[in-house]
């Protein structure tokens, strides 16, 4: 299945953002928790909290954040920021490595608060059966925004 996830990243770039909102697919390609299985997510991701249970601690999270930014040269302050999982704890993402990290902007048009709306859509899919946990990883993996715009836009659409 990892290998599956490596080869379908199709994002390089030297930059820090790849597009706006995706990280460079190079130093953020994304990493799993090897804890979470399609067999035991009634156990973990779809279990309401589970994630505190994982969630790394903000001090290894800030620290990772100020590396990352005085590596990638990102300007502003690190409040600008929120040290994101590529994969979502809640999509069996990994917890601390650094691959699965990067310092996702707060504003802009695929800031992290919309990611944050993809990632809870692909996980209620997960835990109702209706996608596979590998393919909402891979989707939330290569393309966050296109995900979004194909689950969430389409949503609304027919929802008007």
């Amino acid at each position: 299945m990892k290998q599956l996830l490596l080869s379908l990243m199709v994002l390089a770039c030297s930059s820090a953002f790849a597009t706006e909102g995706i990280p460079d697919a190079k130093r953020t390609p994304g990493a799993t928790n090897p804890n979470v299985t399609q067999e035991n997510i009634q156990d973990t991701i779809c279990k309401i909290g589970w994630t505190k249970t994982i969630r790394p601690p903000v001090s290894y999270t800030n620290r990772l954040k100020a590396k990352q930014m005085a590596e990638l040269g990102l300007t502003g302050s690190a409040r600008d920021y929120e040290e994101d999982h590529l994969i979502s704890l809640e999509l069996g993402g990994h917890p601390t490595d650094p691959k699965n990290l990067w310092p996702e902007p707060w504003d802009g048009e695929w800031g992290a608060r919309k990611k944050d709306v993809i990632e809870t859509y692909l996980k209620r899919q997960v835990c109702a059966g209706k996608i596979q946990l590998v393919e909402a990883q891979i989707w939330i993996s290569t393309d966050w925004v296109a995900t979004y715009q194909k689950f969430i836009k389409t949503k609304k659409k027919k929802g008007s």
